[in-house]
């Protein structure tokens, strides 16, 4: 076990910060409390558990593992701290600014890590979140290892174990081939699609589209919390636009090209107004029954 104090971070709210690392309320990959969070993570330097649990004006790091030094080495970013503010006007709109006063501490992380992101983000395309929660904890049940170190938890299968099985395997989690496939050709590529956090955003955006079934929606949500982009938005999802167009114009509907309008004047800072607006603004009212989201077979 490696031990390491991290001290001068900016104030962060742990469990809203670190919630897209949660894939579902019985992740077995990740624990988020409000002072803590322990997750099993693969490093490049191989598996490793990392425990954060806030001490005093700052966090302790403790971490099992090969991986260990790494994940202890990524804490920072886990935490907020190359967020950077800068050139952020939230004054620009009133809601906006209620929602950042409510929530000063809401950071963009930076994990370092695709893999973690992308698969979980691939099987929530195109179906409710709570069909993609369940087959992402069915997913690490059923393929995944025990993570080091005394907390319990399980490592998400590799991307070469993924990339090896067939799409047939992945039916009795609730995914259809559309989606099997596309987690197996990313799995393939991954050391391509890990160079992506180290890259400018557009080239980072564009290393990721490259792969078919790979589109600017999940481009986005990975891209946010693997590289910290604070100006990733996610284009193409059902409720999100909606969302914004309510608190930014009280439009009830909107389509992406009328979101991105609204979010023009925050560019920089895109993604962190939507996180702040699906945080602590009044959502769109809702018409007729609830739709529920069909996965298509797009291949």
């Amino acid at each position: 076990m490696l031990v390491r104090r991290l001290r001068g971070l900016p104030p962060i709210d742990l469990r809203r910060s670190l919630s897209p690392l949660v894939a579902s309320a019985q992740d077995p990959t990740i624990r988020l409390r409000d002072q803590a969070v322990v997750r099993a993570l693969s490093s490049p330097e191989g598996p490793a558990t990392l425990e954060l649990r806030r001490e005093g004006d700052g966090f302790l790091g403790r971490a099992w593992g090969a991986g260990a030094t790494w994940a202890l080495d990524a804490a920072p970013g886990l935490l907020g701290a190359h967020d950077d503010r800068d050139g952020f006007e939230p004054w620009r709109h009133d809601v906006l600014a209620r929602a950042d006063r409510a929530h000063p501490s809401l950071r963009i992380v930076r994990s370092g890590l695709i893999h973690d992101l992308l698969v979980p983000t691939i099987l929530a395309q195109r179906v409710t979140a709570g069909e993609a929660a369940r087959s992402w904890t069915r997913l690490v049940r059923r393929w995944g290892r025990p993570a080091p170190g005394p907390h319990g938890l399980l490592l998400a299968p590799g991307a070469d174990e993924l990339a090896a099985t067939p799409y047939w395997a992945f039916h009795e989690l609730g995914v259809e081939r559309s989606r099997a496939v596309t987690i197996a050709r990313a799995c393939r590529r991954l050391d391509r699609l890990q160079e992506a956090v180290d890259l400018p955003p557009p080239a980072a955006l564009e290393r990721l589209t490259a792969i078919p079934g790979l589109g600017p929606w999940t481009a986005a949500l990975v891209l946010r919390v693997a590289a910290g982009h604070a100006d990733a938005v996610e284009v193409g999802d059902y409720h999100v636009k909606n969302h914004v167009a309510w608190a930014l114009a009280c439009e009830a509907r909107a389509h992406d090209g009328r979101m991105l309008e609204l979010l023009e004047p925050f560019a920089g800072h895109r993604g962190r107004v939507v996180r702040l607006l699906l945080a602590g603004a009044p959502r769109a009212p809702a018409f007729g029954p609830r739709k529920r989201v069909v996965p298509v077979d797009h291949l």
